[in-house]
């Protein structure tokens, strides 16, 4: 099977400025700006799930990428 190709997603209106997403990436890819989740650094994104798998809103996501 082929690696897919992962791209970091967010909707800042459904953030609620928690956080959480911040604490859990490995790689500090989040960051919350006037309180709504930013994509910081996207290229240090591994794809892990952490982010999408702990946002109690649904603000962050891993979407595939069309190839």
């Amino acid at each position: 099977m082929a690696n897919v190709k992962k791209k970091l997603c967010v909707k800042p209106e459904w953030c609620k400025g928690c956080g959480i997403c911040v604490a859990f990436c490995p790689k500090q890819t989040l960051k919350l700006v006037k309180q709504k989740i930013t994509i910081a650094d996207p290229d240090s994104c591994i794809a892990c799930g952490m982010c999408e798998m702990r946002c109690p809103d649904y603000a962050i996501w891993l979407e595939k990428e069309a190839e």
